[in-house]
């Protein structure tokens, strides 16, 4: 097993951001702003819940490859770093998923 990590992937996503948009494909969805890169990372859930409810295992490892890309492109354009978001699941870590949910504001 490799050491790659998310933090390797959210640091290659800052890089390839940085370049024209006709040389990368994630410099042309950070330039197409945010609904762009959010509507593509719905698409690419789908995808992965399909290939999910398919029991397509080959698919859906490369399926949750792309959505884990997506997700890190839109949490960039949002600047929100991958460190807040472990810091969050680090903090829900301490109680269960059902008193977690249970304190939530209502949206």
């Amino acid at each position: 097993m490799s050491g790659f990590s998310l933090s390797d992937l959210e640091t290659i996503v800052a890089e390839r951001a940085k370049a024209p948009p006709e040389e990368s494909w994630t410099a042309k969805l950070v330039a197409a702003g945010q609904p762009k890169a959010a509507k593509k990372l719905g698409e690419e859930a789908v995808e992965t819940v399909i290939a999910a409810i398919a029991d397509d295992r080959d698919n859906l490892r490369y399926e949750a490859a792309d959505l884990l890309y997506h997700l890190l492109v839109v949490l960039k354009i949002a600047d929100i770093p991958l460190a807040a978001v472990l810091a969050e699941l680090e903090r829900r870590t301490g109680q269960s998923g059902l008193t977690e949910k249970a304190g939530r504001q209502p949206s």
